[in-house]
């Protein structure tokens, strides 16, 4: 018996740590990887947070661009901005109880200043955000605003 009970505690140990590792943490760096990435891929990067209410609203149409778009190199990445202490308590719940499909990292780069200024000088760093990347068609958009799903896709299709 007691090692089932230590088998139990080990699988709920690690599937604690599995929660943790869908979430990638990322910095100013991968933003510029982002921008600076010569492929055919669109970048379709939100930035929001679980707290903003408009950000949430927002969210299924982003899911239904990913469903849509995913296989014509559209890729949907949700920059999630909360409190880093929130990740596991909060996000990690709310990803798992809307069953969000698209990537979700969180923005762990303390130096706002830094990297709003390479999300676009023009950012004020509101949310939500969602800035559009085309490598091909050497063209970003910033919309600095809640999208419908309507003016996701015709973004995504002058870039296409």
């Amino acid at each position: 018996m007691k090692h089932y009970h230590l088998l139990i505690f080990f699988l709920c140990s690690f599937g604690t740590q599995l929660q943790s590792q869908d979430i990638t943490f990322i910095d100013h760096q991968q933003i510029s990887k982002w921008k600076s990435t010569e492929s055919d891929t669109v970048f379709v990067i939100n930035f929001w947070a679980t707290w903003c209410q408009p950000c949430v609203e927002e969210l299924p149409a982003f899911e239904e661009l990913n469903r849509k778009y995913s296989k014509d190199k559209v890729q949907v990445i949700l920059v999630n901005n909360d409190f880093k202490m929130n990740v596991q308590s909060k996000l990690i719940p709310f990803i798992q109880k809307r069953k969000l499909e698209s990537q979700v990292v969180f923005m762990n780069d303390t130096n706002a200043d830094q990297w709003i200024q390479l999300v676009s000088p023009d950012w004020s760093g509101g949310i939500p955000s969602t800035l559009i990347i085309s490598r091909r068609k050497n063209k970003e958009i910033l919309f600095e605003q809640p999208l419908t799903y309507t003016e996701l896709e015709s973004a995504i299709l002058s870039v296409l």
